[in-house]
């Protein structure tokens, strides 16, 4: 793989119908598209609300200096920027809501059900540039759509933690979370790859119901024979976590900029 920006896939795929492409050409986010908050249901939309901008043609999701903890009662100091496809969840004060991260959570703010793209299968695919600072994480990810508990697994095709960059080199993790889905078993990875993450590169997921395949720059990296029966919706942020989550005691960098090229969903033509 080479150490520059790997390049664009062109947008038509052999044997797929492009559903989902977003490649942000824009002044202002596709609300069509995505919701600016992460899981507003554990804190509020006020509170979860994301940071971005966009720079020729990139999106670039955002934490910056003054950025505020997005739910310090469930979890502490941790900053985010996210944007997400859906979103949902039980009445306030009950403990039903999408990626219930912590046997504490409750919702504190009631949300509507949205499904903006909440497909189940498909060729995900996103071209992003992240980050080697000390103490952010930046992914793209799947969630169930988690109308009932047990459908809230999740497929990632891409997390960086920016304190796994190394000069050349990187750890990445991938892979599929069970949560509280008890027919997946947990099944992510943290592996070495020679590329530099910090450039752009191509992250991808072909979700069937037979598995998963993971790819990075087209190259197939892993295949799971295990495939989660029921929608998900995209994520797609940036963290900001603790010295201690990160176990490394440098400050944190101001502004922290994940960019983000494109994303993209395919079907396979016949599905």
């Amino acid at each position: 793989m080479s150490m520059l920006d790997f390049p664009r896939n062109p947008l038509e795929k052999p044997n797929y119908t492009l559903i989902f492409h977003d490649d942000f050409e824009t002044t202002e986010l596709d609300r069509a598209k995505w919701l600016p908050y992460y899981l507003p249901q554990w804190s509020s939309r006020r509170n979860a609300a994301a940071n971005y901008h966009f720079v020729n043609s990139q999106l670039l999701l955002s934490i910056t200096k003054d950025q505020q903890p997005w739910s310090p009662e469930f979890n502490g100091s941790v900053k985010v920027s996210n944007l997400q496809t859906g979103v949902f969840s039980g009445p306030l004060a009950s403990a039903f809501g999408q990626h219930r991260f912590s046997p504490n959570c409750i919702v504190r703010e009631e949300q509507a059900e949205e499904r903006l793209f909440v497909p189940q299968y498909g060729f995900f695919e996103i071209r992003a540039r992240g980050l080697g600072t000390p103490r952010n994480v930046c992914a793209f990810w799947m969630i169930g759509f988690e109308d009932s508990p047990e459908r809230s697994a999740e497929i990632c095709p891409f997390e960086l933690k920016g304190w796994n960059v190394r000069d050349g080199s990187c750890t990445l993790g991938f892979g599929i979370h069970a949560f509280g889905d008890p027919n997946i078993k947990e099944e992510f990875f943290e592996r070495d790859f020679a590329i530099d993450p910090t450039r752009y590169h191509v992250y991808a997921a072909d979700w069937t119901p037979e598995g998963v395949d993971f790819y990075i720059d087209n190259e197939l990296v892993h295949r799971s024979a295990q495939s989660p029966g029921y929608p998900m919706q995209l994520m797609l942020n940036i963290y900001e976590v603790p010295a201690q989550e990160s176990g490394n005691s440098e400050q944190p960098v101001y502004p922290s900029d994940f960019a983000i090229d494109y994303v993209r969903c395919f079907q396979r033509i016949g599905d």
